[in-house]
């Protein structure tokens, strides 16, 4: 059985993610996409338009000195351009660690990723390792 289409594209970001390769995630996404990131710390918040969503993903990279890792577990979805991708993430920020389950839940349209909404754990657990909000 062949792999859904929307399936096969959140699989292929997260593989980008992975390589750090942010031309191919902006390729996977229209020019309006949202990324929402949760809770109350400096990198919440609604990040509008693809190079804001990409500005976010590296501000992940820089602030943990590139040890964020994302490892997948399932992605989820229904046929009417949505998914929702389990996923457990590593990162070291200074002396502090984290280690968290998350997931993403994506709306597609057209082939391409519209919006993103990010879910994690531990809320609390979560802002205290970002820091906070400025």
């Amino acid at each position: 059985m062949a792999e859904h289409p929307d399936t096969a594209l959140v699989r292929r970001g997260y593989e980008a993610f992975a390589q750090g390769d942010m031309d191919t995630i902006r390729s996977l996404m229209t020019s309006d996409c949202t990324h929402h990131a949760p809770g109350d710390n400096r990198i919440s918040g609604h990040h509008k338009g693809v190079d804001n969503c990409i500005a976010y993903y590296g501000q992940l990279g820089a602030l943990t000195n590139g040890t964020m890792r994302v490892d997948l577990e399932s992605i989820t979805v229904d046929g009417r351009g949505h998914a929702i991708a389990a996923h457990k993430f590593h990162a070291d920020r200074g002396d502090r660690g984290i280690e968290m389950h998350g997931a993403l839940f994506f709306t597609i349209v057209g082939g391409k990723i519209t919006d993103v909404d990010e879910c994690v754990e531990n809320m609390d657990e979560n802002d205290a390792f970002w820091g906070q909000a400025g």
